[in-house]
């Protein structure tokens, strides 16, 4: 049967209806194709629109079981909204799906979307060379195959239980973040270091003569990112492009925060083209920069075998390593929203945005006392550590998924 007759697909408001400048910090949360994932939203700085907003374009909530597609883009990516989601919005680049029947679930309809051959169709019947795009129409017209309710039911419980695990270990990497990320705005934001309560705030000195000067206490620095940094380079691709299987070349797309990693939307080099690379090739505890493009800034920091044991990047990545080993510090500092603004801000061409090296080089910041700075980076090794830990489980978690969805939707694994 088409999705049309089963399912009522609404394309987000227009831009007449709601511009990005019309995001607020507080209020309703708003997904737009930047946050979503494969399968999940990512919640780092997303947008949310006001009240009278809301209200306004009421037309375009959402509700526990709708179905989020992406219109642009990556026009396979689809995310499940879970209660917790209920009421948030959708943007205009997005389409929602809402079952219309009740001779299918929806959490059945979400896992046949996410099928490998289910997302070729999708992709196959977008419209667009260069940049792929999705309308109301053609997801109407896509054809589904479904079971039986007793049988929809029996599969979805199988595969949920799989993605609560997984949900449960992206909450607990949250927690951890926002720990991590807590501690260094209290030591380097909020000027709470260990040995704080020793500088006087009126006196801007304390009895052992520990001083506030301009603004930051005693033997912090003005710098510039150079002093600190021991290594900027990008990696590249081979003639022709990237390929579909060798060595993982990691693009700007996952550069996207801390253990958040699509495995689905990775490319490769060959192998030989890897060995012969002299700069891009990625060891433990790297933290990549995403240099040109519409995300100027963002980061990310990979270790422990996570994503891979072996890898690069591509020319649209910066690896970062400090001079002294501080990475995790590196990582929490970058991901300042302050900092990301002030990164974006070096560049200064609007037609085709990026960074280079040297721009980045002469990047001011202030950096701290460097025996805090080496307690900051010790202290959040074993946070940092566990989120590895978790994102390799969901990496396994989502391959088991991944090998039982094809048989249990085809039948041919019986339940």
């Amino acid at each position: 049967t088409n999705l049309g007759s089963i399912a009522k697909v609404q394309t987000g408001p227009f831009g007449s209806q709601l511009h990005e400048k019309d995001y607020v910090e507080q209020g309703t949360p708003i997904i737009t194709v930047e946050h979503m994932g494969y399968g999940s939203i990512i919640e780092d700085n997303i947008p949310c629109v006001s009240e009278s907003d809301t209200l306004r374009l009421k037309k375009f909530l959402l509700k526990t079981g709708d179905i989020v597609f992406s219109r642009v883009g990556s026009v396979d990516r689809s995310v499940l909204i879970k209660e917790y989601e209920d009421g948030w919005m959708f943007s205009g680049r997005c389409l929602r799906v809402r079952v219309t029947t009740n001779d299918i679930l929806p959490t059945y309809l979400y896992y046949y979307f996410t099928q490998n051959s289910f997302r070729q169709y999708v992709r196959n019947n977008a419209v667009g060379a260069t940049m792929p795009s999705l309308n109301s129409s053609i997801l109407r017209r896509l054809k589904i195959i479904y079971p039986s309710i007793s049988k929809q039911k029996q599969i979805t419980e199988i595969l949920s239980a799989v993605d609560d695990s997984l949900s449960n270990n992206r909450r607990r990497i949250q927690l951890l973040e926002e720990a991590a990320r807590l501690l260094f705005r209290e030591w380097f934001v909020y000027f709470r270091f260990p040995g704080h309560e020793k500088v006087h705030p009126i006196r801007k000195s304390n009895s052992n003569g520990v001083k506030i000067v301009d603004g930051v206490p005693k033997g912090w620095e003005r710098i510039k990112f150079k002093d600190i940094i021991s290594t900027i380079e990008s990696g590249g691709r081979p003639k022709g492009g990237a390929i579909d299987e060798g060595i993982p070349s990691i693009g700007a797309e996952n550069v996207n925060g801390i253990g958040r990693y699509d495995y689905s939307s990775e490319k490769y080099v060959p192998e030989e083209y890897y060995q012969n690379m002299k700069k891009g090739k990625v060891i433990s505890k790297d933290v990549l920069l995403y240099k040109d493009g519409a995300n100027i800034g963002r980061v990310t920091i990979v270790g422990y075998g996570f994503p891979h044991n072996k890898c690069c990047v591509n020319e649209h990545v910066f690896i970062l390593r400090t001079k002294n080993n501080i990475q995790n510090w590196l990582y929490f500092f970058l991901s300042q929203d302050f900092i990301r603004q002030a990164v974006a801000n070096l560049n200064s061409n609007c037609a085709q945005p990026g960074i280079s090296q040297d721009k980045l080089s002469s990047l001011k910041i202030i950096f701290p006392d460097e025996e805090i700075v080496r307690l900051f980076d010790d202290v959040t090794e074993s946070i940092v550590k566990q989120i590895f830990t978790l994102s390799i489980q969901n990496q396994k978690l989502a391959q088991a998924r991944d090998l039982l969805l094809p048989p249990l939707m085809s039948g041919a694994i019986e339940v």
